[in-house]
């Protein structure tokens, strides 16, 4: 007696078909598994005799074997026990086999049969829908898994509502999508006093994903300029939606199967490990740059971060993904992030403070901020030095505009950036230019090119460095709503590029 059910095995953001194959077969009584499983596959037989017990179904005196096809793919994770006990159940005859061979299961079991939720419901669904397979999933993970459409999921609260569906006494009905989740946020622009530079490089990295780069003293508002980035930013497009949900599956974040339409914000601590930051560990999970896709990576007290951590983001700022390389993995994450990092001007804090000057000036500023790396520093498009706000100003009334402005202006420049570039689907924002593209959408007229050379000449731009204004004067000249980049948009790149506080370089 042979049998078949599906299942997936995860690699990344992708899910690889898995056929698992159960023979029934005379010999000496035993329950193996084969087929590269981990731990915590291996330990799915002891799972489905519990919950099988449960169900008063007993486990024939005979050789059970289940294979996990491919054999040379490691599989990991709990979400193989529903497949194996349904794969067991049809070798038994007590299922119909040609059922279980048009779904994709996967789920965890629990000792008394209830179906427990797991993550990647999301990128499994996908898998199913290639296949043109039915999703069977725990009811918990039904709404998430919906969200995909193409294809049929059924969702079960435990392993008996599963055996009844495919006996016909009570049918599943399909799961619905989860609603649309956007929150609400109560930290607006306007309670921040003073800082309109600070704000204005915000809503120029807001609008064309540019990264910045604040530095000031302590209780000067840096965090509080960051905590206010997703006021501004507009929402996920449908398609950025579903990357970035299947990469919060993979993680387990999604919440009630409720797909956000905000952009992820992360913040991480400096004392974070490279694999928090960049990905890894057991099964090669993502890490906080992935799941900061299409969102905002917010790296604050950054020079605390280790040197090793910060030199690993140089790569996936360029390419946009990462590829988590261990002994038994290797994995490709997206990971296009706006990155905002924050710094004090050194260790004590008060570099550029005249009222409270630092007693090792400059060697204590070098220092600090010499843990930063060049190629690091280079990557930024907008630098800012976030100067102290003096206390009579804080009693003034709230001034300058509100998130709901500011958003507005946003995204009016988001969508000429997505007329711009119909025909270049690769390409979403200006941070995304490169080569003739930026030459033919970048390039400033006679005195503003006039006016980047001399700069360029007289400051050592670099040619990273040089791409990078162009692309910052055409979001600013965009937010403008010009045509065309000119000169005063290329000095106010410029001048965003040649901070005094990061050294002016």
């Amino acid at each position: 007696m042979t049998a078949r059910a599906y299942t997936v095995a995860f690699e990344g953001v992708d899910a690889r078909l898995v056929e698992v194959q159960c023979a029934v077969s005379p010999g000496s009584p035993s329950f193996t598994l084969v087929g590269l499983p981990d731990k915590a596959v291996t330990e799915a037989k002891e799972r489905v005799r519990a919950a099988l017990q449960a169900l008063s179904i007993a486990l024939p005196a005979k050789r059970i074997t289940v294979n996990l096809s491919p054999a040379d793919l490691p599989k990991e994770g709990s979400h193989f026990d529903l497949p194996i006990a349904v794969a067991l159940l049809a070798a038994l005859e007590i299922i119909p086999r040609e059922d279980v061979e048009g779904t994709v299961a996967l789920g965890e079991l629990s000792l008394d049969g209830r179906l427990m939720p797991v993550a990647g419901a999301l990128p499994a669904a996908m898998a199913a829908a290639v296949e043109d397979r039915a999703l069977l999933c725990p009811k918990a993970c039904g709404a998430e898994a919906a969200w995909v459409g193409a294809t049929q999921v059924l969702a079960a609260a435990s392993l008996e509502e599963v055996l009844h569906h495919y006996t016909g006494r009570s049918p599943l009905q399909p799961a619905e999508a989860g609603e649309v989740a956007r929150t609400i946020s109560h930290r607006d622009f306007r309670e921040v006093k003073g800082q309109e530079r600070a704000k204005r490089a915000l809503e120029i990295a807001a609008a064309g994903r540019h990264h910045l780069f604040m530095v000031g003293t302590p209780g000067s508002g840096k965090s509080m300029l960051a905590a206010r980035m997703p006021s501004i930013l507009p929402p996920l497009s449908a398609p950025e939606a579903l990357e970035t949900s299947m990469i919060h599956s993979l993680a387990g974040l999604l919440t009630e199967g409720g797909i956000s339409r905000d952009r992820p914000f992360r913040e991480p601590h400096h004392t974070a490990s490279m694999a928090a930051i960049v990905g890894g560990g057991r099964g090669a999970k993502p890490g906080e740059i992935s799941l900061a896709h299409n969102g905002v990576l917010f790296l604050d007290e950054f020079p605390e971060f280790p040197r090793t951590v910060l030199d690993t983001l140089r790569q996936p700022i360029e390419t946009g993904s990462v590829m988590v390389a261990r002994a038994n993995a290797h994995i490709r994450y997206p990971c296009r992030f706006l990155l905002i990092a924050a710094a004090n001007p050194c260790k004590c804090g008060y570099l550029t403070d005249p009222a409270r000057a630092c007693g090792r000036a400059p060697i204590c500023g070098e220092d600090y901020l010499g843990r930063i790396s060049g190629p690091l520093m280079d990557r930024f498009d907008l630098r800012v030095e976030v100067p102290p706000v003096a206390f009579a100003d804080l009693d003034l009334p709230p001034s300058g505009d509100t998130s709901a402005t500011i958003a507005a202006r946003v995204a009016t420049a988001r969508d000429i950036q997505t007329a711009r570039f119909a025909d270049h689907p690769e390409l979403r924002v200006n941070a995304d230019l490169e080569g003739k593209t930026l030459e033919d959408h970048a390039s400033p007229d006679s005195e503003g090119r006039a006016l980047i050379a001399r700069v360029a000449e007289r400051m050592g731009l670099t040619a990273r460095g040089y791409h990078r204004v162009l692309r910052v004067a055409r979001t600013i000249a965009d937010l403008d709503g010009s045509a065309t980049v000119r000169k005063p948009h290329i000095a106010e790149a410029i001048s965003f590029r040649l901070s005094t506080a990061t050294g002016g370089l």
